[in-house]
């Protein structure tokens, strides 16, 4: 039996294949356009933004403390007789020589011999008699204070009649010379009288309170036994002279015991002449 001949597919055959294929195109996403805007990336869209750094403030110094200003040893005379803080000794005689005074006042206090003084040297030995023996240095009393340029003449010469000039230039000032004639000075003993113008003053509980304590009130201890190669005389404890609180202090703190090293003075063992 012969065959029929083959006949072509029916056009809605081939529809449905076409058909049947585009759908499996679309599930796959393999016919999608590509978007005009692409997503952006997870990575910037999840990026924390960085926070402006705030710079780190300036430290500020610390303060600082105020500078203390140095002692001036300018602020008085030490040639003017009249000044707190003159300088007698063998090689600076007072000018005038005759020099005296003109505040002078007797103080109420013990004393020996007159303790007249200048007024401010006066007030202060009061003050300083009363806190040592209020700090169980016992009593003071004045041996000596102001003598005159005339006095001074006669008490030189007693000492010149009884030891011979050397030995008196070396215990006692001449006429001129003298702190005594300033009113800034005075000689000090204990109450009752002992070692009155000697050494052993030294060595007495008030000898030993004013060498460590006169300074508070504005005293110095002039002549000390390890500068006689500057002042020119032998060790005094009981003579004090007076030069002021401030002065006083900064020598105490300074340990400067002579006036002539404090104000860079020549030493002076001996008279020029």
């Amino acid at each position: 039996m012969s065959r029929r001949p083959s006949l072509p597919r029916p056009a809605t055959t081939v529809l449905a294949v076409v058909l049947t294929t585009g759908l499996l195109a679309a599930c796959s996403g393999g016919a999608s356009e590509p978007s005009s805007s692409p997503a952006p990336s997870t990575s910037a869209a999840t990026a924390t933004p960085t926070a402006t750094e705030t710079p780190t403030p300036t430290e500020e110094a610390p303060p600082t403390s105020p500078t203390t200003p140095a002692f001036d040893k300018t602020a008085l005379s030490v040639d003017d007789p009249a000044s707190l803080w003159v300088v007698s000794d063998k090689l600076r005689p007072l000018d005038p020589v005759d020099y005296a005074p003109t505040d002078l006042v007797t103080p109420d206090v013990v004393h020996q011999n007159p303790p007249t003084l200048r007024a401010e040297p006066a007030a202060a030995v009061v003050a300083m008699f009363q806190a040592g023996e209020a700090e169980g240095a016992g009593s003071f009393q004045v041996q000596s204070a102001y003598r005159s340029y005339d006095t001074q003449v006669s008490v030189y010469a007693g000492w010149v009649q009884r030891l011979g000039q050397a030995q008196a230039d070396a215990q006692s000032a001449r006429p001129g010379f003298s702190e005594h004639q300033t009113g800034l000075a005075l000689d000090i003993s204990p109450v009752p009288l002992s070692c009155a113008l000697q050494a052993c003053f030294g060595d007495t509980t008030q000898g030993r309170w004013l060498a460590a304590n006169a300074w508070r009130f504005g005293f110095l201890l002039r002549y000390p036994a390890d500068k006689v190669a500057v002042t020119g005389f032998t060790y005094e404890p009981w003579h004090f002279r007076y030069v002021g609180v401030p002065l006083a202090t900064e020598m105490h703190d300074t340990g400067v015991t002579t006036l002539e090293e404090f104000f860079g003075l020549p030493a002076a063992p001996d008279y020029a002449r």
